[in-house]
This record gives C-alpha cells, sequence and structure tokens, in this order.
C-alpha cells in the first residue's frame, strides 16, 4: 500500500495551492511547463534552486531567484526580508505567483514558510500546519528550519516555536 501511496505523491501534475488563486508551491518541472503557467494564470516566479528556468528570465520584476544548494549548509536567511517583499508586492498587484525549487519540498517549502510567517504575523508552526494541509509532501531540512525559527524571533520579537519538537 505505501508503493502505491509513493506513486500517488509524485504524481502531482500541478502545484500546491497555498494562497487560493494566489500563491503556488511547486517544483522544477511545474515551473518549465507551459500549459501550467497558462492554466494558473501564474505571473511571477520565486526559483529558490541552482536551475534557472525558462520563464521570465529576462524580466527581474517578475522572477527572483534565490540561488542556494539543497545542501545542509544551505543559507537562506539572507534573502528572506527580499523575498517577502517581492511576493507582497505580487500579491498586492493581484499576481499568481509560483514558488518552487528543484522539488518543491525542502528550500521551496521553506521560502513559501518565511512569507506566510511574514505575511499572516504568525508562528512558525501555524505557518507549517497550513503548508502541510496543502501539500503532504514537504520536507525542509534542520538547517533550514532553524533558520526559520530566527526569522520567527524576528517577525514576532520572540521564538514561540520548539524546533526541538518535530514538526512533521
Amino acid at each position: 500500500m505505501t508503493h502505491r501511496l509513493s506513486e500517488l505523491d509524485a504524481f502531482q501534475p500541478y502545484p500546491a495551492e497555498i494562497i487560493p488563486g494566489k500563491l503556488y508551491l511547486g517544483n522544477f518541472r511545474q515551473a518549465c511547463d507551459p500549459k501550467i503557467q497558462k492554466d494558473l494564470k501564474i505571473k511571477a516566479h520565486v526559483n529558490v534552486s541552482m536551475e534557472t528556468g525558462p520563464f521570465f528570465v529576462d524580466d527581474s520584476d517578475k522572477l527572483l531567484h534565490i540561488k542556494i544548494e539543497d545542501s545542509p549548509e544551505a543559507n537562506i536567511s539572507p534573502f528572506l526580508r527580499h523575498l517577502c517583499h517581492f511576493l507582497e508586492i505580487h500579491l498586492q498587484l493581484g499576481s499568481v505567483i509560483l514558488v518552487f525549487s528543484t522539488l518543491g519540498i525542502n528550500r521551496g517549502c521553506v521560502a513559501v514558510l518565511a512569507f506566510l510567517m511574514h505575511w499572516n504575523e504568525q508562528t512558525l508552526k501555524k505557518s507549517w500546519a497550513h503548508v502541510k494541509k496543502c501539500k503532504n509532501n514537504v520536507h525542509p531540512s534542520q538547517g533550514l528550519v532553524a533558520q526559520l525559527s530566527e526569522w520567527e524571533k524576528v517577525i514576532l520579537g520572540d521564538s514561540v516555536t520548539d524546533i526541538l519538537v518535530p514538526l512533521y
């Protein structure tokens, strides 16, 4: 039975909807698919991977490319303010945004979590519960989760979520 589930997990033709009709979390393959871009009316990309996607490459207003490796040493913290600002502007403009990384389960997920914490002024735990509800196969690295814990202090003035208790 578990084998069948993992096949279903792998078969996710469309990105996960995080903010209905506004913000999606996906993978590199989805970000490169013109049909998905058209169907979801994607107007901007946040690419949190080393690869370069085919869309918005020459339009820095519509593409934020955060080049970080998928490694335990990955450091997303320096990009979080700019990331949130970029997403905020696009949401205010009414643009639909796709946030993605290679698989959409670590770096892209962390970017979305950081934004939700900022946008809703909420804890990492609450943001995590929301993302998990929208997308069942998220697995951010411990290093990036620790950075989100620091980000929580920036947003809320204190660290609220106990990241020693596994979130998944």
